[in-house]
């Protein structure tokens, strides 16, 4: 699960190497995660140059593109799969598709997310991630990409490469084998790379005094916004094979096929 020490994207991490049950291993160098692309660089950035990235999977909204939008390396190709569409639809205002604007206005903040609200909500977000219908559409596709045996090297990600992307990481690694604590360790391992990347905002909102608190809760991970997503995965389906499947119209062959594609046997 090591991180990829890049200049202009990040938040970056290879899930080659992660551990799996019965001592296999995900394969390197196929699969990797990492925070928004706006900066991304191959030309100045070797790290980034050595990966030849085929296919990038941008699981943001229409407002986060935009504003941001992705820059693909050459040869590329984009695929946009909108998870909290659904979402930003319903309330307007996803703090895990705006922590900029709420990092930038302590008031607001407080005034909706203060209270311990802001672990409620990303549980609630998490739990919309096995849900919602954006949602399933979105993981869909990006496991029918895996598929394909010319989309890889792939790369996936969000703004911060921690939750959307975050669940999309987990749900890979269980289908391939990992245990429950190796997929615990390998979400909460963005955490110092989120730090870093957000540090400037932090220090403005809690400068204009904001909770540090909040803060470090919009921007980091916790085990209880993961265990949100897995339990509502049980209470619907009883297992990530069957979410797979049912949930999101997987064919359990297209599983064995990324079984064989991206395990390295013991």
């Amino acid at each position: 699960m090591p991180a990829i020490p890049a200049t202009t994207v990040a938040n970056l991490r290879d899930l080659g190497a992660t551990p799996l049950a019965g001592g296999g291993a995900v394969r390197s160098g196929v699969l990797f995660r990492s925070g928004q692309l706006d900066r991304l660089d191959p030309a100045a950035d070797p790290a980034v140059a050595a990966l030849g990235i085929r296919t990038i999977v941008d699981f943001r909204t229409a407002a986060e593109r935009t504003a941001r939008p992705d820059r693909v390396p050459p040869g590329g190709r984009l695929l946009v799969a909108d998870v909290l569409a659904d979402q930003l639809a319903a309330s307007g205002l996803p703090p895990a598709a705006q922590l900029r604007t709420i990092l930038g206005d302590p008031a607001l903040a407080e005034r909706e997310l203060g209270g311990g609200r802001v672990y409620r909500f990303f549980e609630d977000t998490y739990r919309s991630l096995v849900s919602s219908e954006s949602a399933r559409l979105s993981y869909r596709s990006f496991l029918a990409e895996l598929a394909d045996p010319q989309a890889v090297p792939l790369l996936f990600h969000c703004t911060a490469g921690k939750d959307r992307t975050g669940w999309a990481a987990t749900v890979v690694l269980c289908l391939l084998g990992a245990d429950d604590a190796t997929v615990e360790a390998e979400y909460l391992a963005v955490n110092p790379a989120v730090r870093e990347a957000f540090a400037p905002l932090v220090e403005g909102f809690t400068a204009q005094g904001g909770d540090p608190e909040l803060a470090l809760a919009l921007i980091g991970v916790v085990p209880e916004y993961l265990a949100a997503a897995l339990d509502e995965v049980d209470a619907r389906h009883g297992s990530m094979e069957a979410y797979v499947r049912d949930g999101l119209g997987v064919p359990d062959e297209v599983v064995e096929l990324l079984r064989k594609r991206f395990v390295v046997p013991a």
